[in-house]
């Protein structure tokens, strides 16, 4: 069997190059200025998004961001978020995907975390 297609990560508000696979918003809130008809994607997955409290308590802090990951990854074995975990696997295996996040700096966002995690299923 295979290598399962990459997952990678891109702002939503960035159009899509036309071969970045499945869109999948994972953000819990909707991104501001952008309307529910214009979004370029195909799934809003927000079940799956940090809690508020570590949202904030984050803050897109790079020097946090391990830290961050850490506890972002223990939410995810909450049931509700496991199950959206499942589904993101799920479509990864399906060919490319691509999660959408409205942050300035996806490279230390939520997004980041999950395509890690996708990528690599032993992690």
């Amino acid at each position: 069997m295979g290598a399962s297609p990459a997952v990678h990560v891109a702002r939503i508000y960035h159009l899509p190059p036309g071969h970045d696979g499945t869109r999948v918003l994972v953000d819990r809130l909707w991104p501001r200025g952008l309307s529910k008809d214009d979004a370029p994607m195909d799934l809003w997955c927000k079940e799956v998004a940090p809690s508020n409290e570590l949202r904030h308590w984050y803050g897109h802090d790079p020097a946090l961001f391990d830290e961050f990951s850490a506890r972002y990854r223990a939410e995810l074995a909450d049931p509700a978020r496991a199950a959206a975990l499942d589904r993101l696997r799920e479509l990864s295996r399906e060919g490319p995907l691509t999660l959408l996040t409205a942050t300035k700096t996806p490279a230390i966002s939520h997004a980041e975390v999950l395509a890690r995690l996708l990528n690599d299923p032993g992690a």
